[in-house]
């Protein structure tokens, strides 16, 4: 969409941030800030940067006008780029990104566009953490208002579980806190679908002592060998006492200093054990991982705040990224099995396929407390993800990624995944996730608050339609009454 500099002066009237036009200096920074993953080639008419709630609210309104696809960038690290729509508006946050931390209430109060690196470092000189993701780089907003998993989620539950209250702006520019005590259902929504409802500009958290100081082991498995030692672990992780986190992934082993230069870069499998309390107690728990024939052992102290670094190698940013994602209740003969076979198959190192075990402190929330789109019962919430520095790997990681994911699929029969995992999830796959009795009850909300789908570039829930109206006898004027849904 051309935008005449007419329109861009009426905005401007009443926009404090900056506004950025693709003829603009410094749209192309601009517009590469917004997208980590790579592989994302579209290119808004309009990038948005708000200071205020009311510049958002204009941004909104200027959208709305001229029926310009909107997408909201918070942290910015969405493997789907729904924060750029091609010839739309983004709305882009990072200029909404402070962080303040109140010790003696243990609250964070964390603008839309912060990501979880500014809020483990806040916390942190506090010895306070939150739930959060395992790569610092993640935008806190997106990843809460979907679920939020992490290394802290066995003792925590989801960083939505922890979000005390949240500050939005609504598709009619409305500015609106919703906590459990103000537009409670508006809040349930949130924690699970929360970018369905407005632009989220604050969210405010609970936040609990963590010891500043964590207890990393790690082990690892070349594929060939790794059958029986993660036959053990499947049952062993879920045995872990709650203050113990773990993760399991299927990834190469990493070029690093602690792992031996015959096996840098070698397929296989690590599993990895956290807790905050002594070393002795964490050495207990590792111990039973040890001696089973692994390609490399790490037990070491590390600081939270970079454990929740530790991944980020991962992720890097502008890496071409695809990602597919699906739970498991249990992580079979047939699935370790087929996470072997296909391990050896990546043309790029950076490829890998992360298991959370979902476990302690995320099962004793109930399933209703919240609109969380999966399961609250124990189980594996898994993810594929292809990564690479060129098309013609990424192409075949892309590749890897599906194939990986198809020959898991019928081990998932739900059909369901943790929606932050899996790219352009459909609405066959959202509604399998939320589940029917969920979905009717966020279709209800986003009819009430987004009733023309305004926010829908991300995982989107489509509005509940209009009750149908009856019409008048024959002789009598006509009245809009809504059907009788008995």
């Amino acid at each position: 969409m051309t935008l005449d500099d007419d329109a861009i002066s009426r905005l401007r009237e009443h926009f404090a941030g900056e506004l950025l036009r693709p003829a603009d200096a410094g749209f192309t920074r601009a517009r590469a800030e917004l997208l980590w993953n790579g592989q994302i080639a579209r290119q808004p008419a309009l990038v948005a940067r708000p200071t205020t709630n009311e510049d958002v609210a204009a941004a909104i309104g200027f959208a709305r006008e001229r029926g310009m696809r909107l997408g909201v960038r918070g942290g910015g690290h969405g493997v789907a780029g729904a924060a750029v729509p091609e010839g739309g508006l983004t709305i882009d946050l990072s200029r909404m990104a402070s962080v303040r931390v109140d010790p003696e209430a243990r609250r964070a109060y964390v603008g839309g566009g912060a990501a979880w690196a500014a809020v483990d470092a806040a916390t942190a000189d506090h010895g306070l953490a939150v739930v959060g993701g395992t790569v610092s780089h993640t935008g806190v907003a997106g990843l809460t208002l979907t679920g939020g998993m992490g290394w802290l989620s066995p003792l925590q539950g989801l960083s939505c579980d922890n979000l005390l209250a949240a500050t939005l702006v609504t598709a009619d520019g409305r500015t609106v806190t919703a906590s459990e005590e103000h537009e409670p259902d508006l809040f349930w929504g949130l924690r699970g679908a929360g970018t369905n409802f407005g632009v989220v500009t604050e969210l405010v958290f609970a936040l609990h002592p963590v010891s500043p100081v964590a207890n990393l082991g790690m082990v690892f498995w070349r594929a060939e060998d790794a059958a029986g030692p993660l036959a053990f672990a499947r049952e062993y992780v879920f045995r872990l006492p709650p203050h113990a986190s773990a993760l399991v992934a299927g990834l190469s082993a990493p070029p690093e200093p602690f792992v031996p230069a015959e096996v840098q870069g070698a397929p296989g499998v690590a599993v990895m054990v956290v807790t905050w309390g002594s070393p002795e107690d964490h050495a207990g728990l590792v111990e039973p991982l040890l001696g089973r024939g692994s390609a490399f052992e790490l037990v070491t102290p590390i600081p939270y705040t970079a454990l929740q670094q530790m991944l980020d190698g991962t992720a890097p940013w502008g890496i071409q990224a695809y990602d597919k994602g699906l739970n498991l209740d249990d992580l079979s003969d047939e699935a370790i099995r087929v996470l072997l076979d296909r391990l050896p198959r990546r043309r790029s190192p950076l490829s890998f396929a992360p298991l959370f075990p979902l476990r302690g402190r995320f099962s004793e929330i109930p399933d209703d407390a919240t609109a969380f789109g999966s399961p609250r019962a124990p189980h594996w919430a898994m993810s594929m993800v292809g990564l690479a520095a060129d098309e013609e790997t990424f192409a075949a990681e892309r590749a890897w990624a599906r194939d990986l994911y198809d020959a898991l699929r019928p081990l998932a029969p739900d059909g369901g995944t943790y929606l932050n995992f899996d790219v352009g999830a459909g609405q066959e796959r959202v509604r399998a996730s939320y589940g029917e009795e969920k979905y009717r009850r966020l279709a209800a909300l986003k009819a009430l608050w987004d009733p023309d789908d305004v926010f829908r570039s991300g995982i989107s829930i489509t509005p509940a339609p209009a009750p149908a109206a009856v019409p008048a006898p024959r002789g009598e004027a006509s009245a809009e009454v809504p059907a009788s849904s008995g």
